[in-house]
């Protein structure tokens, strides 16, 4: 799935602190939106395997969530939806397309990497792509609820997910097309770096 939806899915889940506890609910948000941004950092460095942790993530949230409880501080409130909203990432990239250029083909049996199985876990292609029509149908589906229960500057990161997932998922097949022939220009120094996928 793509970022956008991933961001917003952390920031959904943050939500309920809203009404919970208001007065962590600024620390959770920032939490679950860094949380869902945080694993595709790895996007150019062995993208879904660098940063992505599906089990490793959830172990990781369980002593922050009792913490959180226990203790109540912002930074464990933070932390917590943090590693749930990057654990809930991995496990929602296991339900996309493969780990390729064009997914919607269905050549990869790569859709994350499981860390503590020490191996590659297979993409069950509920969404079929990374923006494709059903992947901005759920981002949307989980945006529009925020747009009414969130205030700023939480409202402008929606508004701003939605309108670059929306402008993904129209020009992702074109970008597909597109990315071979930008990395044929680019110099062989750099060409080394760019993952396998974009220059086939």
């Amino acid at each position: 799935m793509m970022l956008p939806t991933h961001a917003l899915v952390g920031v959904a889940i943050a939500t309920p602190m809203l009404v919970l506890a208001p007065e962590h609910a600024t620390v959770a948000l920032i939490g679950g939106l860094v949380g869902g941004i945080l694993p595709d950092l790895d996007l150019y460095a062995g993208h879904r395997r660098t940063l992505h942790y599906p089990t490793g993530y959830a172990l990781a949230a369980i002593p922050a969530v009792v913490g959180a409880l226990l203790l109540g501080t912002p930074l464990l409130v933070g932390l917590s939806f943090l590693l749930l909203a990057a654990a809930l990432h991995c496990q929602m990239d296991r339900y996309g397309g493969g780990l390729e250029l064009r997914p919607w083909e269905g050549h990869s049996d790569r859709a994350v990497y499981d860390h503590a199985r020490g191996r590659w876990r297979r993409p069950k292609r509920w969404v079929r792509y990374d923006g494709a029509p059903e992947d901005v149908l759920l981002m949307a589906g989980v945006a529009l609820p925020l747009l009414f229960v969130l205030e700023s500057p939480f409202r402008p990161v929606v508004v701003a997910a939605l309108v670059a997932g929306g402008v993904y998922g129209l020009l992702r097949r074109r970008l597909a097309a597109l990315a071979p022939t930008v990395v044929a220009k680019v110099p062989e120094p750099i060409v080394e770096h760019v993952p396998e996928r974009y220059r086939r």
